[in-house]
């Protein structure tokens, strides 16, 4: 099992910053992904970005160039830097934490409570 817990959302202008913090906790294996998710009003849940345990990073499109995913082994814990706000990035904001045991394709997945980013002036 493993627990999340997000920080950092919040209320910015348009052009703003904000970070968003996921700390894990618990026992997973060694393969694992961590992610953020979002989801608007009346919209699906969407992948923003997501860093794996190697350090790989994969991006939305929406996103790229403007924000930045970053993960601290050591703490367990995971970082959104989003720069450049605008307000179609309000929404909850979900950390997702996913692992398999090596040489299976079952992933084991997790999901934070989230946290509202509202981009408005």
């Amino acid at each position: 099992q493993v627990q999340l817990v997000e920080s950092g959302g919040g209320l910015v202008q348009p052009g703003g910053s904000l970070r968003l913090s996921c700390a894990a906790s618990g026992s997973a294996f060694s393969i694992n992904v961590m992610g953020w998710y979002r989801q608007a009003p009346g919209k699906q849940r969407e992948l923003v970005a997501e860093i794996t345990s190697g350090g790989g990073t994969n991006y939305a499109d929406s996103v790229k160039g403007r924000f930045t995913i970053s993960r601290d082994s050591t703490k367990d814990t995971m970082y959104l830097q989003m720069s450049g706000l605008k307000p179609e990035d309000t929404a909850v904001y979900y950390c997702n934490y996913k692992t398999r045991r090596p040489l299976t394709s079952n992933w084991y997945r997790y999901w934070g409570q989230g946290t509202q980013v509202t981009v408005s002036s």
